[in-house]
């Protein structure tokens, strides 16, 4: 049985499973060399063309860039830096649309040309076959170069990741899509330089065998290939039936070899690289002329174009730019611009979109060239989708879960074997656009997997700050504890005790001396409880405790001596209360005030008293007039000293059902002294005001009138001191029946 090597080089093709023949369109734009753009008024060149991460910028705003200088750095494998199209001034680094089917928008640099053309440092390997392949790798993603042929893989990676596992190297030369020629005319106008890019990748993976797969719809381009290619270059050419989408990698993989790529996996897993023809000519321009990649062909085509072709267009140029200067018409009821071909492409959302290294071809079609399929009907389940499939997948089913956001079974189903070729929606009947549910359905997966690997990375981040602390707790408490063992240590051999240990030893006595111990008790109590003690103890010896009466007095000294300070306690507490609150001490200001005005009126009235006592002798009627009006003003004393012992008498009362306060007792005992005092003074005044009148009536013949009066006076002064003992003693007797009561 031959080999699949010897198969190949026998002519032998295989063919995959579905696929179309849509109308190709390619003659329109294939029947001129390629010819330059020129240089736009400004370059918007996106961070990201490729497929992988951004580079780090390297520029700022204002910097003046050279042709070829590098505008981002990254030395990672799937980043590949950015490159300045000519030489000029760095005008803005900002947010601006790019070529996506999404019409988002991302981090631009832009760049006003200068039109000098002046180029920067270039790193030219002419004898590549002296240099390492791990070098040539390196100098390929230095040089930003990824896949031309739309998907904008980094070469660099696929190469690296291909070393040593290369049985057949692909050259992809048969751009399927309709419309597309820029790989048809470059084969034709530059087949040395892509030729010359095959010799290098040759060198860099080592293959057993190169095919140069071509479709039969250029026969213009295969010669001239052939026409460059020699015996010692291990290079064949092989035509194959035309056929959509035979230029996808898989597939081609499939008609050259009759390898199956499995689900989900590259062709490097069955032995075989593939590389884009633009991508061998950019590798040649690279490592031998030392020019990174900072244009590319891009193919101008669709009947809205006056001047259709290929262009040579530096990377950043705006569409808007080729549209203005090539002739563009558009359709007057439905003007589009299109990146892509009519199957693979999308519409652009506005034409200020720069060109990448993703962009092959420009489409401006007129709405009977291309119709605009609006009309989304119900599927009708014929299974014409399913037919012309080149991945063998479900459409149909894809397309119902996708509408149902089972995204589980989209990829049961083997969503991400899709190609996005286009051909299920190009034959179905229903008009039903199912890459576009492909797509949506692919873009909300990959963000679920981001955010569930952002989840996952959080996760472990947490778990090892948690380990992390628990590392750190075990390591304190392990220097604690080496700390305490080598200071006991020390100790015990320096014959001295722990510090710490008997710190916390005085620390515990101390709290159990606390807890143990009992209430001081006052001197007075305690004296007496002791004598109490002593009595009992003496009358036990003597034996009089079962015969005599016990002796209580002691007892009942205790027991009084407890009501006093029961009646104190309470005393001062009501007289703090009563101070405490505004109505206390207005009742407080009130008794001093009406204090003061009793004894102005009682020394009134005493000399009211002693004149009509000096004018009785000559009138006893006027005596007794002045006698009758003393009486009336001392009643009327008496009355305003009751009115203010009943204000302060609720107090009073409030303050007995609330528990006793020592301090306020003791106050408000003091307050009742003060007033006793004063009540003697007063009596004492009175009586040393009546000395001398009982001296002169004994002297003098005695006036019954005058005596009378003296006699009314004394009794109003002795009942208003009975009523001021009186109050005071109210004031003391909650406190005193409250300690009564208690335990002795």
């Amino acid at each position: 049985m031959l080999s699949i090597i010897e198969q190949i080089k026998q002519g032998q093709l295989w063919d995959f499973h579905g696929g179309v023949h849509p109308p190709e369109n390619k003659h329109i734009s294939n029947q001129e060399p390629i010819r330059l753009a020129g240089i736009p008024d400004e370059l918007v060149l996106p961070l990201k063309q490729h497929i992988g991460t951004k580079g780090e910028i390297l520029v700022s705003v204002g910097d003046h860039v050279l042709k070829g200088q590098p505008l981002t750095h990254s030395d990672m494998s799937m980043c590949l830096p950015i490159h300045a199209p000519t030489s000029g001034t760095v005008s803005a680094i900002e947010q601006r649309t790019t070529a996506h089917p999404s019409g988002l928008s991302d981090l631009c640099i832009v760049i006003k040309p200068d039109g000098k053309e002046t180029w920067g440092s270039q790193h030219k390997i002419p004898n590549y076959t002296d240099i390492e392949p791990a070098e040539l790798i390196n100098t390929i993603r230095l040089n930003g170069i990824a896949g031309l042929g739309g998907a904008g893989f980094p070469t660099g990676r696929k190469l690296q990741g291909s070393l040593g596992l290369t049985d057949i190297l692909i050259i992809n030369a048969a751009e399927c899509e309709p419309y597309i020629t820029a790989d048809d005319r470059l084969m034709q106008d530059y087949a040395a330089e892509v030729i010359e890019g095959t010799r290098i990748l040759r060198h860099i993976v080592s293959p057993k065998l190169t095919i140069i797969g071509i479709e039969d719809n250029k026969p213009e381009a295969a010669r001239a290939l052939e026409q460059c290619v020699t015996p010692e270059d291990n290079i064949i050419i092989r035509v194959i039936p035309t056929k959509y989408p035979s230029g996808s990698s898989k597939q081609l993989v499939k008609i050259l070899t009759g390898r199956e790529v499995p689900s989900q996996a590259r062709s490097s897993a069955v032995g075989v690289v593939v590389q884009n023809v633009g991508t061998a000519y950019a590798i040649k321009r690279a490592i031998i002329d030392g020019e990174p990649l900072i244009e590319r062909v891009v193919t101008l085509t669709g009947e809205a174009f006056k001047q259709r072709g290929n262009l040579f267009t530096l990377l950043g140029t705006p569409i808007s730019y080729l549209l203005d200067k090539f002739g563009y018409c558009p359709d007057k009821k439905y003007p589009r611009v299109i990146v892509g071909g009519s199957l693979m492409g999308f519409t652009l959302p506005h034409a200020n979109v720069p060109i990448t290294k993703m962009t092959n071809c420009i489409l401006a079609p007129k709405r009977r060239e291309l119709p605009v399929h609006t009309h989304e009907m119900a599927c009708i389940r014929c299974s014409a989708c399913a037919d012309a499939c080149p991945s063998s997948l479900l459409p149909q089913q894809l397309q119902w879960y996708a509408k149902d956001q089972d995204y589980d079974k989209c990829e049961e189903y083997n969503l991400f074997d899709c190609i996005e070729c286009g051909a299920c929606a190009y034959v179905c009947p229903s008009e039903i656009p199912l890459v576009n549910y492909y797509r949506q359905a692919k873009a909300e997966i990959y963000s679920r997997r981001q955010d569930a690997a952002n989840a996952d990375r959080a996760k472990q981040r947490f778990e090892a700050k948690q380990a992390r602390f628990e590392r750190d707790k075990a390591a304190r408490e392990n220097r604690f504890k080496k700390a305490a063992e080598d200071r006991r240590q020390e100790m015990a051999a320096t014959g001295g005790d722990d510090a710490v240990a008997a710190a916390i030893a005085r620390v515990k006595a101390k709290q159990a001396a606390a807890a143990n111990e009992t209430p001081a008790q006052k001197p007075a109590v305690a004296a007496a409880i002791a004598r109490a003690k002593a009595k009992q103890a003496e009358a036990a010896k003597a034996g009089s405790l079962d015969s005599a009466t016990p002796d209580n007095s002691e007892m009942a000294k205790l027991r009084e001596e407890r009501k006093r300070l029961a009646r104190e306690r309470k005393a001062a507490k009501s007289t703090d209360e009563v101070s405490s609150t505004s109505d206390a001490a207005t009742d407080a200001k009130k008794d001093a005030v009406a204090a003061a005005i009793a004894r102005a009126k009682a020394r009134k009235a005493e000399q009211q008293a002693e004149s009509p006592a000096t004018e009785s002798e000559s009138d006893p009627k006027k005596a007794a007039v002045a006698a009758a009006v003393a009486r009336a003003k001392a009643r009327k004393a008496e009355q305003q000293a009751q009115n203010a012992e009943s204000v302060a008498q609720p107090t009073d009362t409030a303050s007995a059902d609330e528990p006793v306060d020592p301090k306020k007792a003791a106050v408000a005992a003091a307050v009742a002294r003060a007033k006793a005092r004063k009540a003697e003074q007063q009596a004492q005044n009175a009586e040393s005001v009546a000395q001398p009148t009982d001296t002169a009536s004994a002297e003098e013949p005695v006036d019954p009138k005058k005596a009378a009066v003296a006699a009314a006076i004394a009794r109003a002064k002795a009942r208003k001191v009975e009523q001021q003992a009186q109050n005071a003693e109210s004031v003391a007797q909650p406190t005193d029946t409250a300690s009564a009561d208690e335990p002795v």
